[in-house]
Parts: structure tokens; C-alpha cells; sequence
């Protein structure tokens, strides 16, 4: 019998999988070897789609007489830096060894593991191997051997596989096709109107998306006019049997009976849109006669509201919130999600699912006794342990298989403790996030009483209401050791930012019943505005990239494409640093808030004009879902196939077509005084690989007399 072949993704998880299988190796250059066993591994990709000049070396010359470039067969090469193409070659030599009769695959388990697996093999050539399929959750000892028992072959995963050369295919003739018609076309009036001294248009399936949502928001925010508003408070008071005053304060709304119901006054039905207005109401409150213009109680009630814990954290929620509390970026998240994975503290972190599997909700106590080990989660695993709750999670929501793809939700393995000490505190904290959302499953709802209270003056309603915590049930789980220290209060808005105190309803109510005559301590008005959307962050992106249904109005089509999102979860952090690295977006790293740049709104102005449909998350999504639907095998690679070049193909000529320079100017010029800090290409000079030819000859030296800036002429219309 020859010998078994382990391949992992990085060394850190070939190792995971020695110490699982606890046999003698010993370490040789880019791989173990014991007697019967090899463990090697990719480093990442060690094989990546060719350029267009390894097919005809004419094409490493940029012009728009090659496009649409749509080879009918891909080209494929090794990475060509030493270690990498040192460890491929190490890797082959293993693969292809007449002396090796078993491969175990275990790059990552998703789309994007199995692709790297896949070049890998493609390129050196293996065949004639048994090539098994190793799927895991986490990498701890028992689920990896659980993994290499249960391990399928390869080829039950091959419409997975297809679907991954079909993204890589995809991304790779978008920005082939598009950034060099792009660029070829429209470089000139951008590198020209910025000072650069060379530009390229980078443009791709998801990257171009994204950055048209934040441009969007962006224009709206510049677009929104403040609406000011007036609204009338009133405080009202009630003696206590001590002979205490009780006051609350309440605000006014034009209810039905108001004198103001329906009134082209209003702002909303609780303010008015001038304050001359809301001085008149408060006049008529308080002058003397008829109708009484004592305040009395109206109503009273108490309505029992429920909040069941969330479910688990995938990877963009989690996202969203290390965003929330550290103030990290996506790509930092998952870094340390990775780090906690491989650590063994935690389950595979590139999921999209937020639900336990039913077969890990069977031996969930396993989980949870482990979690129990740490002094921090000791108390609240005990308590869920007395109360049977992990007994019962798989009939709960939180339980579902319909809803995971791949990999259940991100959640503690209850193992790899001694990792622990070697986190760093932002680190340990993201594992703190991922146990106490863990824990919160098992625990009940939280109950509160919601109260409210009304109360009439001269027909004119005014309200206050409180949630007033009853039981709080799984939020005793949520006691985050970075909260905020108690007596910190977080401040409550009325919904259009302005500050409003909270009142103990529950104190006042004892004293109150439906009638009772209530004294006017004074009314006011508090002056108010509408507030501009907010703009993106890194978490609230991420999770707009997610949910990009929203952006749809077709119900149908939105219904379709949930779950697909633009990007994966394994993409979405590398697409927004890709869009900072570009210098399309800025990022503050204190505040984690997305803008776009100078340069990356004219990128979109472009896109506008040419291809828009590559700013529609619709566009964007729909291509996510087919990839999705080749990997569950209802689409074809053919038919995908076919859908995808017929769109390069007319988007590419419409390019090529049609001359939007003139209105692009106009765009820029509109667009400048937004800007009013130069972008320096000085030091970061943003240019592109390839040479460009399009029949022009070099663009001649000219001074811009608008900014005084020496910049290079075309022959773009002038202003």
C-alpha cells in the first residue's frame, strides 16, 4: 500500500492536522514525512490565472483593438516568487509520486479552498490518485479525525468547484475587459483634471459595486437639506400622599380630536414645521375658560414585550460589531477570527450562516463544558446546564440546517485554552464577543413592561412611554467585560438627534390612575432638525454588502437573491481594503467611517456613463446567486458561461462605442469643490500594469489655470 497525502492551506493547519494524527514525522523543507504519511501544504495560492500576454504576447500592449479578450480555453501559472514557486514545486513533486496512492484535501473548507486545491492539482497533473475531501468546522483534534473518517471524495464537491473557476473567471474578464476599455478610453481626462502623470481605471464585479454605494450615500448626504422642527413638551405633576410633587414630562401629538389633526403645519404629527405655530398651541393650552384646560390622565397601560437572544455571529455580523465596540476594520476582524480559529478556540470563521447544524446541536455540551473552564463563562454555564436548555437547542431556531451552506455559525469550540494567554487584548476580547453570544442562546427572553401614559388638555394629546426591564433573561449573559463602567449613561435620542432625559414612569404610575386631575408645571418647545443619512462604516457596510437585497425594489427579484449578497463572507473585508489600497475610498481608522476620494468619484462618474449596470447591487448579487446556484448544480458551467461573455462583450463595445469625455468634465468640475484638498500623487503614484496604445500619441505639458498645476493635455473637450 503507498503512501497518504495530507494538503492543507498554510503550514499553521498542516501542523493542527499532525498533532491530530499524533504519528512520528519529521519536518523536511515544505513538508512532514512519516512512514506511511506526508503532510505538505500551499502557502495560499500557488497557481493563479495567466495574463493576457501568455497568450499572444501582442496583448501585454493595452488597446481597444483586443477587446473583448475572451480566450476560449484559460491559461494557468505558478506564482512566480521564490518560495512560492519553490513550494509548488515541492508540493507537485509529492502529488504526482508514484508512492503516494491517497490524497486528503484540507484547504479550507468553502468555494475558495477548493479552488486553490484545484489549480494546484490542474497544474501539476495528478491523476490516477484516490482524492479525498476532508470538510471540518473547527481544528480541534476530535473534528479534524472526524473530518479524515467522514471524508468524501473529491468529486462530490465538483459543482463547488466549478463554481469557484467560475468566479475566478468571472472577476478576471471584468477587469480584464472593463478596466483596460476603461482606461484606454476615459485616462486622459482623469490623470489630466488630478495632476497624475498616469492613470488606470481598476474596475471589478464587487469592488465597483461597493464603491457605488458609498458614493451614492455620499451624494445624498451632500444633497439633504435640514428640515427644522418644533415640538411642544409639556411637565405634569401629581402630589404624592407625603405631600410630594411628582413631575414627568410628555410630548404632544396631533392625534385624532386634535385641532391640528391633518394640519399642512405639522412636521410629522408631533411638531410643527414653524415655531409661531407651536407657540400658538401652547397659548391655547394655557389660557383661562372653556374648555377646562386641566390636565387630567387619559390612559394608562402596560403591554408585556419579549426579546428572544439573537442568533450567532457570522462573519459580517461579527464584523459589524468589532467595529462597533474596537473600532477595527473587516480585514482585522477576520484576521483575528482566523487567529482564533486556528488557535483552535473557535469554529471556522468564513461562514455566512448564523444557526448551529443538528448534528453539532446533538453534542453542543460538549462546547459548553469546556466553555465552563474559564472563570469568566463559569457561572453562566452552570446556570444553563441546571436548566436542560443545551438539551433542547436543536428544536429551537437556532438550530436550523436549511440555513447553512457550508459552515454552521462562528461559535467557541470549548477547547484550545492554553492559546488564551497569547491573544492580544483585542484579540481576547472578539473571543469574549463570540462566547457570550454563544451563551445567550441557551438563556430565556428578556421580558420587559413597556408603559405608557397619556394625558389630555383641552382635547390636545400628549404621551410618554418606558421600557422598564422585568427579567432579563439572556442580557444577564451580555455583562462584556469593555462595557462601559456604570454610571456612564448612554445617551437616548428622540430618533431626529436631539436629547431627551429618561423619566421613572414606573415611580409616577404608583400614584396614578385613569382621571386623575394632573397639574401644569409648563410647557416649552424644543427645537430640533432632520439629520442627513448616516455614512457607511466598516461593520454597517459589510452588512449592507450582505443584505444587498435592500437596494432592490422588485420584490421577486429581492426575494431571489437573499443570502447571496455581493461578495462572500470570505471576500468582503479584502474588496473594502482593496477599495482604500486604490485610493478610491478613505477610511478613518479612529472612527471606521468610509468616504469616497476625489479620484474614487470620478471612477464611479466613469462607470456612470459606460457600464452602469456595474454599480447595480442588483447586477452584483444576481451574478452571486448563479455562482451559487452552479455550486447546488441547477445552472450549468455553459450556461453561466454564455451569460457572462454575452455581457462583456456588449458592455466592452458600448465602450468602445461611445465618448463621454465632455459631460465627464462637466461632472468633475462640479464635483471639485468637495475636494478642496489636492489629492498627492507625489509619493503613491496610482498606476496600472500594461501598456497602453490607443492610437494617440503621448499627451503633450500644459498648466491648468485653474489650479495653477502643471498637468498633461489630451484631447478632451475643454471646459
Amino acid at each position: 500500500m503507498g503512501k497518504v497525502v495530507f494538503i492543507s492551506e498554510k503550514p499553521s493547519v498542516a501542523q493542527q492536522f499532525a498533532d491530530a494524527l499524533g504519528i512520528p514525522l519529521t519536518r523536511r523543507d515544505g513538508y512532514m514525512e512519516g512512514k506511511d504519511t506526508i503532510i505538505t501544504w500551499c502557502l495560499g495560492h500557488l497557481v493563479t490565472m495567466s495574463y493576457p500576454e501568455a497568450y499572444d504576447p501582442k496583448l501585454k500592449r493595452w488597446s481597444m483593438d483586443t477587446l473583448p479578450f475572451l480566450p476560449k480555453e484559460f491559461r494557468y501559472e505558478v506564482i512566480n516568487d521564490g518560495g512560492t514557486k519553490k513550494q509548488y514545486n515541492t508540493v507537485r513533486n509529492i502529488l504526482t509520486s508514484k508512492d503516494v496512492d491517497r490524497i486528503y484535501i484540507c484547504t479550507d473548507s468553502g468555494r475558495e479552498g477548493e479552488y486553490i486545491y484545484r489549480l494546484v492539482a490542474k497544474q501539476a497533473g495528478v491523476h490516477g490518485k484516490e482524492q479525498k475531501r476532508v470538510w471540518i468546522d473547527s481544528q480541534t483534534k476530535e473534528e479534524i479525525l472526524r473530518g479524515i473518517r467522514e471524508a468524501k471524495d473529491d468529486s462530490a464537491y465538483d459543482n463547488l468547484g466549478a463554481a469557484a473557476y467560475l468566479r475566478a473567471k468571472e472577476d478576471y474578464l471584468m477587469g480584464i475587459n472593463f478596466s483596460r476599455a476603461l482606461t484606454l478610453k476615459y485616462r486622459y481626462p482623469i490623470a489630466d483634471f488630478l495632476g497624475m502623470d498616469r492613470c488606470v481605471i481598476a474596475v471589478g464585479r464587487v469592488m465597483t459595486c461597493v464603491l457605488g454605494i458609498v458614493v451614492r450615500r455620499e451624494r445624498e448626504i451632500r444633497a439633504f437639506v435640514p428640515t427644522p422642527f418644533f415640538r411642544v413638551v409639556g411637565t405634569f405633576g401629581k402630589k404624592d400622599a407625603e405631600g410630594n410633587l411628582l413631575t414627568f414630562t410628555a410630548d404632544w401629538s396631533a392625534v385624532e380630536g386634535s385641532r391640528c389633526f391633518q394640519s399642512p403645519k405639522l412636521y410629522r404629527d408631533n411638531g410643527f414645521l414653524k415655531r409661531e405655530d407651536a407657540e400658538e398651541l401652547i397659548t391655547y393650552l394655557t389660557a383661562p375658560g372653556e374648555p377646562d384646560n386641566t390636565p387630567r390622565v387619559d390612559a394608562i397601560s402596560h403591554k408585556k414585550e419579549v426579546k428572544n437572544p439573537p442568533t450567532l455571529y457570522n462573519l459580517a455580523e461579527l464584523q459589524n460589531d468589532c467595529s462597533r465596540y474596537f473600532k477595527i476594520s473587516p480585514d482585522q476582524t477576520l484576521a483575528i477570527a482566523q487567529e482564533l480559529y486556528e488557535k483552535k478556540l473557535t469554529t471556522y470563521p468564513r461562514t455566512d450562516a448564523r444557526v448551529l447544524s443538528s448534528a453539532v446541536a446533538k453534542v453542543i455540551d460538549e462546547n459548553l463544558n469546556g466553555v465552563s473552564s474559564q472563570p469568566m463563562f463559569a457561572p453562566y454555564v452552570k446556570k444553563i446546564l441546571a436548566s436542560g436548555t443545551d438539551k433542547k437547542i436543536g428544536k429551537t431556531k437556532y438550530t436550523n440546517d436549511a440555513m447553512i451552506t457550508d459552515h454552521y455559525a462562528i461559535i467557541p469550540t470549548g477547547q484550545g485554552f492554553s492559546a488564551l494567554p497569547s491573544l492580544s487584548p483585542t484579540s481576547a476580547k472578539v473571543y469574549e464577543l463570540i462566547v457570550r453570544r454563544f451563551l445567550a442562546i441557551f438563556y430565556p427572553p428578556a421580558i420587559f413592561d413597556k408603559i405608557s401614559l397619556s394625558v389630555k388638555v383641552r382635547g390636545e394629546h400628549f404621551g410618554t412611554s418606558q421600557k422598564v426591564l422585568k427579567d432579563p433573561g439572556y442580557l444577564e449573559v451580555n455583562d462584556y467585560s469593555f462595557r462601559k463602567k456604570k454610571g456612564e449613561a448612554e445617551e437616548q435620542t428622540d430618533g431626529e438627534g436631539a436629547a431627551r432625559e429618561t423619566v421613572d414612569l414606573s415611580k409616577v404610575l404608583e400614584h396614578l390612575k385613569k382621571g386623575d386631575v394632573l397639574s401644569a408645571e409648563g410647557y416649552e418647545i424644543r427645537e430640533g432638525q432632520t439629520q442627513p443619512p448616516k455614512r457607511y462604516n466598516s461593520g454597517s457596510l459589510i452588512l449592507t454588502m450582505e443584505n444587498a437585497g435592500q437596494f432592490i425594489e422588485d420584490e421577486t427579484l429581492r426575494e431571489q437573491i437573499k443570502g447571496s449578497g455581493i461578495g462572500t463572507s470570505a471576500t468582503r473585508a479584502d474588496i473594502l481594503k482593496k477599495l482604500v489600497t486604490n485610493r478610491y475610498l478613505d477610511l478613518n481608522a479612529k472612527t471606521q467611517i468610509y468616504t469616497p476620494t476625489q479620484l474614487g468619484e470620478m471612477i464611479y462618474d466613469v462607470c456612470d456613463c459606460s457600464i452602469r449596470s456595474l454599480l447595480d447591487p442588483k447586477l452584483t448579487a444576481s451574478w452571486e446567486m448563479g455562482l451559487s446556484r452552479v455550486a447546488e448544480g441547477t445552472v450549468t458551467e455553459d450556461e453561466y458561461m454564455e451569460k457572462l461573455e454575452g455581457f462583456i462583450t456588449r458592455r466592452t463595445n458600448h465602450v468602445k462605442e461611445t465618448n463621454y469625455a465632455g459631460a465627464l468634465r462637466a461632472q468633475f468640475e462640479k464635483e471639485a469643490p468637495y475636494y478642496p484638498r489636492k489629492m498627492n500623487f507625489s509619493k503613491t503614484r496610482y498606476a496600472g500594469k500594461g501598456n497602453f496604445s490607443s492610437g494617440k500619441t503621448a499627451p503633450k505639458k500644459s498648466t491648468d489655470t485653474r489650479t495653477g498645476k502643471t498637468t498633461a493635455k489630451t484631447d478632451s473637450p475643454k471646459k
